[in-house]
């Protein structure tokens, strides 16, 4: 168990900046996630903490041991890849205790080992047969068994559940999480995925175009978002972001598209000066967990609406709606819907929940105001 240390991390690859000013400090036993969509830089950030890069400038540090620019084997760090790295040729038992012989342990050593990890992992009735005669699934723990035998100081994990079906990642993502937490070891996982990084991180590195835009909790992340990216990238479905512009009626300021006007809480404009935005166009955010839909216009529902498509999901129902020029969409309860029209074209009303606004500058994407609701966890403490 140790902790990482990265400053000022930079990678070029000629004129192409893969990886742009990243600092980070991952604490021991901590499951850190490197967030974002493909090409951000995440793989090649992970590459470099584990040897398999060097970077063009910058300082990596395992358990306060400067490792920049060591190679793979002397940083004593376990990997998971998302092609496993399974040796064909070798049982799964000669797979995993591959790092062990290399490190020259006895025989009795590296079968109690071997059989001890396999137990964890529940793979000991495959221990002798090939990789080619398991499953995805039993591959993909042959692979994570073989990292934990090495007790390493650092795991790292590329995406490794990016071949397993729906069922199966559900299943392996509470027990990574479970593993982790038992064995205690720093772990930082690459994903795409943003429910794989919501459901087992301690902490999230959200990164776009080689940069780190955010690093937070998962709460932290949903609900304080840094930038526009950070919001829509991370919720499912993403949050409705649109243009609007802040202006005042009657006294009062709102947020105004050309087609509906959106009220906004009163002491939220004053505690994070919107007043000083009227007159200015914003991107206004909204998940779709905090518009609410009905049949009849009210005080609550004063935006008109056709209805675009009807997806329901079950215990859910997603509502996407035409509101003259902006296209949002809302999720809510089965139940809560139920005596709703669900035919394409019928006339609804949508009400945006005044506490779970979010404001955005336009071109920069940074958050200009957090909603009413969302409290940093320090807040709370």
């Amino acid at each position: 168990m140790a902790e990482i240390e990265i400053n000022s991390l930079m990678k070029q690859f000629g004129a192409f900046q893969a990886v742009n000013d990243v600092n980070i400090t991952v604490n021991n036993g901590e499951f850190v996630f490197l967030l974002g969509p493909s090409g951000c830089g995440k793989t090649t950030t992970l590459r470099m903490i584990a040897g398999l890069e060097m970077p063009s400038s910058g300082r990596i540090a395992i358990g306060g041991r400067n490792v920049t620019f060591l190679r793979p084997r002397h940083r004593n760090v376990g990997m998971v890849f998302q092609d496993y790295g399974l040796y064909r040729h070798l049982t799964v038992f000669g797979n995993i205790a591959y790092p062990l012989e290399v490190r020259r342990l006895q025989r009795a050593e590296i079968a109690r080992k071997v059989n001890a990890v396999a137990r964890t992992m529940q793979i000991t009735e495959v221990l002798q047969r090939k990789p080619d005669q398991l499953s995805a699934g039993q591959l993909q723990r042959v692979a994570i068994a073989r990292m934990l035998v090495r007790d390493a100081d650092v795991f790292l994990m590329d995406e490794p559940m990016s071949h397993l079906d729906a069922q199966l990642r559900g299943q392996m993502r509470a027990e990574l999480r479970h593993i982790q937490k038992s064995v205690g070891v720093t772990t930082i996982f690459v994903t795409h995925d943003q429910l794989e990084a919501m459901t087992m991180a301690d902490r999230i590195i959200v990164m776009k175009d080689g940069e780190m835009l955010q690093f937070a909790t998962p709460r932290e992340i949903f609900e304080r978002p840094a930038t526009e990216f950070v919001a829509t990238f991370v919720g499912e479905p993403q949050m409705n972001v649109f243009d609007v512009r802040i202006t005042r009626i009657e006294g009062k300021v709102a947020a105004m598209t050309e087609d509906f006007v959106i009220p906004l809480d009163g002491t939220w404009v004053q505690e994070k000066g919107v007043e000083n935005l009227v007159g200015q166009g914003v991107r206004l955010g909204v998940r779709p967990e905090h518009i609410s839909v009905s049949d009849k216009a009210d005080g609550s529902h004063g935006v008109a609406a056709e209805l675009y498509s009807f997806e329901p999901t079950g215990a859910e129902n997603l509502y996407v709606l035409q509101c003259g020029g902006v296209t949002i969409t809302t999720r809510s309860s089965t139940t809560e819907t139920a005596h709703l029209d669900k035919g394409e074209g019928s006339r609804l009303y949508a009400g945006f929940d005044p506490n779970w606004i979010y404001l955005f500058e336009p071109g920069s994407g940074r958050t200009i105001a957090q909603a009413t609701a969302s409290r940093s966890e320090n807040e709370e403490m």
